[in-house]
């Protein structure tokens, strides 16, 4: 008989017990810092200055990448904000076959390639071939320079210029192929002024 009676006179204290919990609760105030969603840093992992890259086959230097900065970041993808300077070599690794540069690079690492703008220019060396145009990919797997018909490009040969927007090359630029040809004259032409 002793335990219904206290189970009679608990029930109330509970009762007044819980109602005074959840007052307390609804009253309190919340953490600003506990609701806000953790920063999750996108920004570079590691930042190289002056950096020099060579790939090479055999032994023999094939490609050499000079920047004033580069910045890497998590999922392997790298910047160049202060500008990129590619340098090709002949087969045998000793001289310079073609040059590739520009203000601005960014390297794409799921796709092995380069997006270069700002001022790019191309040169061949030994054919005396440059190229300028503001944006340029460079896909290494397939040894390809590319841009779209968006981008105006002019390119310069020892004998005439060529102009046009779109260009497809091989990373030598020893063959190339402007998609929409504007304009070739010859460097007489190019030089002499209109109505002379």
């Amino acid at each position: 008989m002793a335990t219904a009676r206290l189970t009679v006179c608990c029930r109330p204290l509970l009762a007044l017990l819980l109602s005074t919990g959840l007052l307390a609760t609804g009253c309190q105030k919340k953490d600003p810092a506990a609701s806000k969603k953790p920063v999750v840093y996108k920004g570079p992992l590691l930042e190289t200055t002056n950096v020099l890259t060579l790939y090479s086959d055999s032994a023999r230097l094939q490609i050499k990448y000079q920047a004033p900065l580069e910045q890497q970041f998590e999922n392997g993808d790298k910047l160049y904000p202060k500008g990129i300077d590619v340098t090709f070599y002949t087969k045998g690794g000793t001289e310079v076959l073609n040059t590739l540069r520009g203000n601005y690079g960014r390297f794409d690492k799921a796709k092995n390639l380069y997006f270069i703008r700002g001022d790019v220019r191309v040169s061949n060396v030994q054919k005396q071939q440059s190229m300028k145009t503001e944006e340029m990919y460079f896909d290494q797997s397939k040894q390809l320079i590319y841009n779209d018909t968006t981008q105006l490009v002019r390119i310069q040969t020892p004998t005439e210029v060529l102009t046009g927007y779109g260009l497809t090359a091989n990373q030598d630029f020893s063959r190339y192929t402007i998609l929409k040809p504007e304009g070739v004259f010859t460097i007489d032409q190019a030089a002499t002024p209109p109505g002379n």
